[in-house]
């Protein structure tokens, strides 16, 4: 297998989707026995997803990752019901979901200003209590970062995505000639002339068995499942990770790209795919088209060409298939205008959508007061 650098894994595994945070709620301020008095409760933590915001920002603020509210006033003579105590915000990424110590989700945020209770204060104390107070809830939780973007590039390392978001969009990932060049995923936003953004996110190259957890494995998976669309990446001469593994032609690299994202999800198969061919200044690059484009036609007629377990249950459908060098910048803009057209395509039909099931509620909740006047 072809190394990074130790220098270049430095620097890149600075990146950080996973971080493990104790929180605690404040505890009850003391009720006031001789006058009934209780006291306030105690404050609560809330994750709040803001944007710009990064769990690499959030440890390096907090090392100790601890967050405790305050605690609830104690109840007096002068305020029988004492204050509540000071809540405690935690700013995190759009696309956290919030994992308790068994690895179970308990929330889930994905839009700016959404926010999750992760430690409720404690009551005050009370009559019911002796006027004593609780304590807070205490846990200890994972926050799991799956990107959000429209796009994600897809792809075996060296196949080019880092190159093509660099042509593309605004982001400079960094560049290099060793197999693993993305060890960790890039965002970057597509401008259009009518200002309409695109969010692309590269993300580490697939190995065979990233399913089962090789090279970025789940790392680099999870990340899939939140995009809206997948942009294929895939170099017309084939690829080969080093001399020890076998040599896989454009063809076989799609199928077996497939059926890694199959393997892990298989839903992530169903999203919307594109296709671009990379490296299409490559001599006999237009031989290698003509003959991928033959076999993508019909993909079942050439299966034999792979090994039985490597062949996906179901072939991804690309509503377009664009040759591309990021080189030359061939096919750079036709591949811009395919993504915006695909994505307009899907927000229309989502919308679509969303309008029929609003009539059909709307027809539902007609019927329902028409039954109930005949029957008045």
């Amino acid at each position: 297998m072809v190394r990074c650098g130790a220098a270049a894994l430095r620097k890149y595994s600075n990146f950080i989707d996973d971080l493990r945070v104790y929180v605690r709620g404040g505890t009850g301020g003391m009720g006031y026995p001789n006058l009934g008095g209780e006291g306030g409760r105690g404050g609560d933590v809330w994750f709040v997803a803001r944007e710009r915001t990064t769990l690499k920002s959030i440890r390096q603020k907090y090392p100790q990752k601890r967050f405790v509210a305050g605690a609830g006033a104690n109840s007096s003579v002068k305020a029988l019901k004492g204050e509540k105590g000071k809540d405690c915000e935690v700013h995190v990424p759009l696309g956290i979901s919030v994992l308790d110590h068994d690895g179970k989700q308990i929330g889930e945020l994905n839009a700016a200003g959404e926010r999750f209770l992760a430690a409720r204060g404690g009551l005050g104390g009370s009559l019911a209590t002796n006027f004593l107070p609780c304590k807070g809830q205490r846990r200890t939780v994972h926050l799991d970062l799956k990107l959000i973007a429209d796009v994600g590039l897809v792809g075996f390392p060296n196949a080019g995505k880092s190159s093509l978001l660099s042509k593309i969009s605004h982001a400079k990932p960094e560049i290099a000639n060793y197999a693993f060049t993305t060890i960790q995923p890039e965002l970057g936003k597509i401008m259009y002339a009518d200002y309409k953004q695109i969010s692309v996110a590269d993300l580490p190259g697939l190995i065979e068995g990233a399913h089962a957890n090789k090279g970025m494995g789940h790392k680099f998976l999870k990340h899939v499942e939140r995009t809206k669309q997948l942009l294929l990446v895939v170099d017309i001469s084939g690829f080969q990770l080093s001399m020890k593994t076998q040599f896989r032609t454009a063809f076989e690299t799609i199928l077996l790209l497939t059926k890694e994202l199959e393997l892990y999800k298989e839903e992530l198969v169903t999203k919307p795919a594109l296709l671009a061919i990379n490296k299409m200044d490559l001599p006999c690059a237009n031989d290698n088209l003509d003959e991928l484009m033959t076999q993508l036609e019909n993909p079942q007629d050439f299966f034999h060409l792979l090994e039985e377990e490597m062949i996906p249950e179901n072939t991804l459908e690309f509503r377009e298939v664009i040759p591309i060098s990021t080189y030359t910048g061939e096919g750079i803009e036709e591949l811009k205008t395919c993504l915006r057209k695909s994505i307009d395509e899907q927000a229309e039909q989502v919308n679509e959508e969303y309008r029929k099931k609003k009539l059909l509620l709307l027809q539902t909740s007609r019927e329902e007061q028409t039954n109930r006047s005949w029957h008045s």
